[in-house]
């Protein structure tokens, strides 16, 4: 049978997805358009335009062929929700493969409703685990590595954990698309607006397994508070935002709270700030490729190749391991930074490479 062109369904619905999306996306308008097409599906998970529309034009990428616009909800609810709506844009699309990022509802929903549909998956970032179970993003990403046919993991340690499981076949280290991201996008920096000229840490808070537990963002934004001598900037999210307010707690002063900014102007906050503190699993790594100490609040983390090169320190939501982490960043523990752990910067070709060599073969078989 003759060649022809592979159609693939890429499905995104949050920030993250985005930037990983883009560098697969980039390079197929670019380089692989003779052998691939691309229908992007957007959740609409993420909806809010700082959040979701304006990455889309700063990643210099076609906004996404459809919108779902499922919004915000329960898990189950929103899960429920996309899966129907995506099978609905599987049928119509017919695609060869459908590609899933990261470890979000959205990409639980569209390796579920591929798998239905006997459509194989790809799953950019397999393999990660922070071994907590009770995190929905451990959830989707566990279930969607057991559905996938291609399994693209970011480092040695993703692949081991599959094999642990007993996925061996169509595991492929290719790197970090992300990694792909912060090089190609680091030269535009320099266009955005500018960042508060004094020394800051950059704080991020996000994650459910805090906002959603008062004990913890109380703990964590008393220590926060009483580091008065640290100057922070704080993107907030919205979700962060509603938390803060039901539960009456107010950062201060010292903290700048700032809205949610795009992923050129996140990377130059990086690129400008002493140090970083998040729960963001995407922003330790970003630290790492900058080369600034990070600071993570979460009891666990998918990165641990960071913690054990001593450029991460996990300190969850105790206040005294917080407080001790912020007066100990400076301290000289970290081996030489070297972003070896997440490939050369070529994880999105390596992905697309391996789907047209897969495909070939198919169509030959045909």
């Amino acid at each position: 049978m003759e060649d022809k062109i592979i159609r693939i369904v890429t499905i995104v619905g949050a920030r993250p997805q985005f930037i990983k999306a883009a560098v697969i996306s980039r390079l197929i308008a670019n380089e692989y358009s003779g052998a691939i097409s691309e229908y992007c599906v957007h959740t609409g998970q993420h909806y809010d335009h700082n959040m979701s529309k304006v990455f889309f034009q700063e990643l210099l990428i076609p906004e996404p062929d459809i919108n779902l616009e499922v919004g915000s909800g329960s898990h189950g609810r929103q899960t429920g929700e996309m899966l129907y709506k995506i099978e609905e844009a599987l049928l119509q699309q017919k695609p060869d493969w459908v590609m899933v990022y990261g470890d979000t509802n959205s990409t639980l929903a569209g390796a579920l409703a591929a798998s239905k549909l006997n459509i194989p998956v790809a799953h950019v970032e397999a393999g990660l685990r922070s071994f907590n179970r009770k995190m929905a993003e451990e959830q989707n990403r566990v279930l969607t590595d057991h559905l996938a046919s291609l399994l693209f993991c970011p480092t040695g340690v993703a692949r081991q954990n599959l094999e642990d499981e007993g996925i061996k076949a169509g595991v492929e280290v290719v790197g970090d698309v992300m990694y792909d991201a912060s090089l190609f996008y680091r030269s535009m920096v320099a266009e955005q607006r500018s960042v508060p000229p004094d020394n800051f840490y950059l704080l991020t808070l996000h994650r459910a397994e805090n906002t959603d537990y008062p004990e913890r963002l109380t703990a964590i934004v008393e220590a926060l508070n009483s580091l008065n001598n640290f100057k922070g900037v704080f993107p907030i999210h919205p979700r962060t935002r509603k938390a803060l307010e039901r539960e009456g707690l107010r950062l201060k002063a010292h903290i700048k709270v700032i809205e949610p900014v795009g992923f050129l102007e996140m990377l130059r906050l990086e690129e400008a700030c002493e140090f970083i503190v998040t729960d963001s699993g995407g922003l330790q790594k970003e630290a790492y490729f900058f080369a600034k100490p990070c600071i993570t609040l979460r009891d666990q983390t998918e990165w641990v190749e960071t913690v054990e090169a001593g450029w991460n320190v996990i300190v969850g939501a105790d206040k005294e391991k917080i407080v001790t982490a912020f007066n100990d960043i400076k301290s000289d523990n970290r081996s030489a930074h070297s972003p070896t752990f997440y490939g050369n910067g070529r994880a999105g070709a390596k992905i697309i490479e391996k789907i047209i060599n897969i495909q070939g073969k198919s169509f030959k078989e045909n």
